[in-house]
C-alpha cells in the first residue's frame, strides 16, 4: 500500500487548517451546544465553499468525487478544530450512499453545504446527530436505507455539541448502495476526527506547559511532563498510519475493510484518549472549568470514542477478522 500523501493532498489540507483558525470555531460550536445553529451552519457552508462538502459527491451531482484517504485528510482537520454539527453523515456516509433519483435530489445541496443530513444504523450507531435541523434522515439497517420523518426523543450526550436523538416512525425506502460500506466510512471519519482532536489536545498541553512555572521554570522542562506528552505523540503517530491504510484498503476495494477500520478506530480513539488525560493532566484544575477551550475537546474525544461502535465492537471486529470468521 502506498500511504505517500500527493503535494495537492498536503496543499489541501494546510488550506483547510488556515481557514479553520481564523475561523473562531470554538465560539461556533459553544453556540451550537447552547441551540444557536447558525454559527455553525455558516462555517458548514463556508468549508462547502471550497470543497469540504463535496468531497465524496460524485461529479454528476456537483462534487469532486475523491476518495477515503482526502477524507481522512479532511475530517483531522474538522476534529483538530472542533467543527460541530453532522458532518461526517453528511460529507461521508450519505454522499456514499444515496443513488438514482434519491442522489440527484440530495446531493447537490448537501455539497455546497447549504443542506445538512444524518443517519442512524442500529445498533452500532443507534441514535441520530443533530436530526432536528437535518433536511434528511436516513435510517440504515436490515439489508435496507428508510427515509424516516418521525417523532424525534433527544437523549442526552456527554459532548453538548452532539445533540443526539432517538427517531421513531416508519420509514420510506431510498435508493442506496449497500449501506455496511458507508457506515465503514462514517466510522473511519470519526477516526479522523480523534486523530485531530487528540493532535489538538497534545498542541494544547505543549502549550501550556511553556506557559506554566513551579519551582522557577516551565514544567515542560520536568521529565515527568516531557514523558507523558511523548507517550501521546506516539500514540497518535502510530494510529495514524492505521487510518490512511484503512482509507487505502477501502479506495482499492480490499476485502479488509471492515478489519482495517475497525482497527484504525480502536488505535485512534486510544491514542485520543490518551491525549485528553494528559492534557487534563498537565492543565491541571484549569482545565477543569467550562471557560477553558481544553474542555471542547476533552468532550469531543470522550464521546466520539464510543460513537460508531465502540471499542469492544471493533475490537470484536478485527479479532473475527483474524480469525477468518464470517
Amino acid at each position: 500500500m502506498d500511504f505517500t500523501i500527493s503535494l495537492e493532498q498536503r496543499q489541501f489540507s494546510e488550506s483547510l487548517h488556515d481557514f479553520l483558525r481564523g475561523a473562531d470555531t470554538p465560539a461556533a460550536a459553544r453556540a451550537w451546544a447552547g441551540g444557536d445553529h447558525e454559527p455553525g451552519l455558516k462555517l458548514w457552508r463556508d468549508l462547502g465553499e471550497i470543497g469540504v462538502a463535496a468531497l465524496l459527491v460524485p461529479d454528476e451531482f456537483g462534487g469532486l468525487g475523491a476518495g477515503a484517504t482526502d477524507a481522512v485528510l479532511a475530517f483531522e482537520a474538522l476534529g483538530y478544530h472542533c467543527v460541530p454539527g453532522p458532518v461526517v453523515e453528511t460529507a461521508v456516509v450519505v454522499p456514499t450512499l444515496l443513488t438514482g433519483d434519491d442522489a440527484r435530489r440530495w446531493l447537490p445541496e448537501l455539497a455546497t453545504g447549504n443542506e445538512v443530513a444524518t443517519v442512524f444504523a442500529p445498533p452500532q450507531v443507534p441514535l441520530a446527530l443533530d436530526a432536528d435541523i437535518a433536511a434528511l434522515t436516513l435510517r440504515i439497517g436490515q439489508g435496507r436505507v428508510d427515509r424516516v420523518d418521525g417523532e424525534l426523543e433527544p437523549v442526552r450526550s456527554i459532548d453538548p455539541t452532539r445533540r443526539l436523538f432517538r427517531v421513531r416512525g416508519d420509514g420510506v425506502p431510498v435508493s442506496a448502495a449497500a449501506g455496511e460500506p458507508a457506515v465503514d466510512l462514517g466510522t473511519l471519519a470519526v477516526a479522523a476526527q480523534l486523530l485531530g482532536a487528540g493532535r489538538r489536545l497534545l498542541d494544547l498541553a505543549g502549550e501550556y506547559a511553556k506557559q506554566r512555572h513551579q519551582y522557577g521554570k516551565p514544567i515542560g522542562q520536568y521529565q515527568a511532563i516531557k514523558h507523558l506528552l511523548a507517550d501521546v505523540v506516539t500514540g497518535l503517530e502510530l494510529a495514524r498510519p492505521l487510518a490512511y491504510g484503512a482509507a487505502v484498503a477501502a479506495e482499492a476495494g480490499a476485502g479488509t475493510v471492515a478489519r482495517d477500520v475497525s482497527a484504525a478506530k480502536v488505535a485512534a480513539a486510544d491514542a485520543a484518549y490518551r491525549a485528553a488525560r494528559t492534557a487534563l493532566q498537565v492543565h491541571g484544575a484549569i482545565g477543569y472549568t467550562a471557560e477553558h477551550d481544553l474542555g471542547l475537546w476533552l468532550t469531543k474525544v470522550r464521546a466520539l470514542a464510543g460513537a460508531w461502535g465502540s471499542g469492544a465492537v471493533h475490537r470484536r471486529r478485527v479479532l473475527a477478522a483474524l480469525k477468518g470468521d464470517k
